[in-house]
């Protein structure tokens, strides 16, 4: 794959996850999904994993292709600060969605149903934005990502957690649905919790290190 025809995706690619996220903003906020799972009202959506992790996802992408387009426009090249920075950026963004693409197809779906967790927003939440980021960090050229870079994927799902179980500690689980757990995780008491977020953290850095990979594998078939 050229260099320019890469830029050209990847330009494609960020401007598509950039407007799917405004969308999938709009109806999180805005419009009220009849029998959707894990979507609430108005700002309190912010609780969600999915959202955040969306929305932050979305925000790179933006940061990417401004920095792409002015890149293009003048014709200079991304130095190697830069690449640092939007390597580490893009590696959080696409880990935290790509786990929750994960949780749905292995988890969740099969739980509650694909329909439902693949309903209104979600659909482009759980299914769309996280597809694309990942087909968007394989192909986007990062230069040679080091394997510590795979550690920053971790840190979302890590931030994340660490919130969800002090909010749960200092004002206890609550009553289902307005309750502190509203992912459920405490059902299986505290070990249970600490498991799953064990293994989320597991899978966060597998996922980086499966992309990780396969950006290589395209890296070594693009024409010089």
């Amino acid at each position: 794959m050229k260099g320019n025809t890469k830029q050209l995706i990847s330009l494609f690619l960020n401007i598509v996850i950039v407007i799917l996220t405004f969308v999938g903003i709009y109806l999180t906020f805005f419009v009220r999904t009849k029998d959707g799972y894990f979507l609430t009202k108005g700002i309190s959506n912010f609780k969600y994993f999915t959202v955040l992790s969306n929305v932050f996802c979305g925000a790179v992408a933006l940061i990417y292709l401004i920095e792409l387009i002015t890149r293009r426009a003048d014709k200079s090249k991304a130095t190697g600060k830069y690449l640092c920075v939007i390597r580490i950026l893009k590696v959080m963004a696409v880990t935290a969605v790509g786990l929750t693409f994960v949780q749905i197809i292995a988890f969740l779906g099969p739980l509650y149903g694909y329909a439902k967790m693949y309903k209104g927003a979600n659909l482009y939440f759980h299914l769309i934005i996280p597809i694309l980021a990942m087909v968007d960090y394989i192909v986007t050229d990062l230069g040679d990502i080091p394997f510590r870079d795979t550690i920053w994927g971790i840190v979302p799902t890590l931030l994340y957690g660490v919130i969800y179980y002090i909010n749960i500690i200092i004002n206890g689980i609550g009553e289902w649905p307005n309750g502190n757990d509203w992912y459920g995780f405490m059902n299986w008491g505290m070990p249970g919790a600490i498991a799953i977020m064990a293994g989320s953290l597991f899978v966060s850095f597998l996922i980086g290190c499966i992309l990780r990979k396969l950006n290589s594998i395209c890296a070594t078939r693009r024409s010089p």
